[in-house]
């Protein structure tokens, strides 16, 4: 019998974990979705609170990337190498959807800071803000679902330890 500690069994759990982080990190762009669409019909928060949640969603969604091009990637390519051409995919994936994150934060940035609820913002700034985020979404959604189809089961036979400086709470963006 095995136990938790060794190493098998974590690196197991560490391929299920990229999933518990995806599950997690679309649960929180449905919430920030339901945000954007509530103050763009002039119902929802104000933009400081808007900009405070998509600057949380951003930064650990940038995290769980950063993680895994420094750390997971790597191992993986070392470990498997008929996996570089996914991986530089995914990597490419990961540029892409920062780009859409600078873009939306500026986008919020850009709002009136002092819009009250019940005040829609300008129609044009609407489907702007919109369009950036159903592009995130659309893209964070098809990068998850490729990356758990092509790396889990990679990750759940891993016997390479990560490196030592690997946090899973860097993976996991918390």
């Amino acid at each position: 019998m095995t136990t938790a500690s060794e190493p098998g069994d974590r690196l197991a759990a560490f391929g299920n974990q990229l999933v518990d982080v995806h599950i997690w990190l679309r649960e929180e762009i449905v919430r920030l979705r339901e945000d954007v669409d509530s103050f763009l019909s002039g119902d929802g928060d104000r933009p400081k609170d808007l900009r405070a949640h998509c600057l949380a969603f951003c930064t650990a969604l940038t995290r769980h990337h950063t993680a895994e091009d420094q750390g997971v990637f790597p191992v993986l390519a070392a470990a498997y190498p008929a996996l570089r051409p996914v991986l530089d995919e995914l990597a490419r994936d990961h540029e892409q959807v920062e780009e859409i994150l600078l873009r939306l934060q500026s986008l919020l940035d850009a709002l009136p800071a002092d819009t009250e609820n019940g005040t829609a913002p300008d129609p044009a700034e609407a489907r702007r803000v919109k369009g950036e985020l159903e592009g995130l979404i659309a893209l964070v959604e098809s990068h998850f679902t490729y990356e758990e189809k092509k790396l889990v089961s990679a990750l759940n036979e891993l016997d390479t330890p990560l490196p030592d400086d690997f946090r899973l709470s860097d993976l996991t963006g918390r």
